[in-house]
């Protein structure tokens, strides 16, 4: 078996930089990850010392929102300038990968800053013949994003989510990368030691910003408003409402239910949707726990028929838990985030009936399916 690859990722705490920090984390048999810190720029010991850990460096660290637009180009231009005078200060040069943007070639302060890091990247390659790759990367999205910061997409669904009125600035046509294709990309590279100082990362959608707005509004109006799945006919779509579910407040759970009772018993209808998936149920002894897993992309729900649960779920990354207790006197429903590792424990006396919806039919050979303890 290769050694593990030393990836150590500035930025880490953003964006981009948490996505890639989990994905290579489903990977612990080839990447070692080495923990970043933004102070760690103004701690010239510990920056050294996580530059000598590292066998790659992703440099995500940057600005691209400020008042003033000299601060983002003179912040982006000094954190690059950081890294290289370490690696020369070290002798050390690990392979490099950049994130620069499809912006490079717009007016704006952050596009020239980009621009120019990347060459200076590539000049620092060349004097020291190593391994640089400069990503070019189209307009990312996904869950976790800051609103007013991230993306369009970010913002728009916090602002419907939170009955707010978003406005369309420019109706152009966003090509657009989801982050999990972009993180999983970036892995690729660092596994393949791209050597590359302009390498273009495809876009996977071209949509209308006008567009966007239409579904986000019609996954309130489905989802938040009428608590039903939407259809979701592409992968981009799929994308497109978890990243909008993201931004739903957790008080929101769990949802209510009708329930019509009769001298037959009662009759709970948990969900309707339109785009396929899969619905099942489980019985569980009193003091029994399922489940201490997470997944990347699968939507799933659960919903108590009968005894008393208590879901938990943990953002992984982080320490907080969520706990919601549930039971089929007052049935309701609890959906899981992806990327929240999450389980369910039978705290009642009796037998505890839960049913189970997710988006896709279980696949043994994709299970989406990550073990780790809430």
């Amino acid at each position: 078996m290769p050694p593990k690859i030393r990836v150590g990722i500035t930025g880490q705490p953003g964006f981009i930089g948490t996505h890639l920090y989990n994905f290579l984390g489903l990977f612990p048999d080839k990447f070692e990850r080495i923990k970043f810190a933004d102070e760690y720029f103004d701690d010239e010991k510990r920056f050294i010392e996580f530059v000598s850990s590292c066998d790659t460096i992703v440099h995500l660290a940057a600005m691209n929102r400020h008042g003033d637009p000299n601060v983002i180009y003179s912040t982006n231009i000094e954190l690059v300038k950081k890294l290289i005078d370490a690696t020369e200060k070290l002798k050390h040069f690990p392979q490099i990968i950049f994130s620069s943007s499809i912006q490079e070639n717009n007016e704006s302060i952050y596009g020239k800053s980009k621009k120019e890091g990347r060459i200076l990247f590539e000049k620092w390659a060349e004097t020291n013949i190593s391994c640089f790759c400069g990503l070019i990367i189209p307009n990312v999205f996904g869950p976790f994003g800051r609103p007013k910061y991230n993306s369009v997409i970010s913002t728009f669904s916090h602002q419907i989510t939170h009955d707010e009125m978003p406005k369309i600035e420019v109706d152009g046509e966003l090509k657009l990368i989801y982050v999990h294709e972009l993180v999983a990309y970036i892995a690729g590279a660092i596994e393949n030691k791209v050597n590359d100082k302009q390498h273009l990362v495809p876009h996977s959608a071209q949509i209308k910003v006008s567009e966007i707005l239409s579904k986000l509004y019609a996954y309130k109006a489905e989802y938040l408003e009428g608590n039903n799945i939407p259809e979701l006919r592409t992968s981009f779509e799929v994308n497109l409402f978890n990243t909008f579910k993201s931004y739903i407040d957790k008080e929101h759970y769990p949802v209510g239910l009708l329930k019509r009772e009769d001298n037959r018993g009662y009759l709970v209808e948990t969900i309707r949707e339109l785009s396929g998936g899969q619905c099942f149920f489980s019985s569980t002894k009193p003091g029994i726990t399922r489940g201490n897993h997470f997944h990347t992309r699968k939507i799933e729900r659960f919903c108590v028929i009968k005894g008393m649960g208590l879901i938990k779920l943990r953002k992984i990354g982080t320490g907080e838990i969520i706990e919601y207790t549930v039971s089929g006197e007052n049935p309701s429903t609890v959906d899981m985030p992806i990327f929240y590792t999450h389980n369910i424990t039978n705290i009642g006396d009796d037998e505890m009936l839960t049913l189970f919806w997710c988006n896709e039919a279980f696949d043994p050979a994709n299970t989406d399916t990550y073990f780790e303890e809430v």
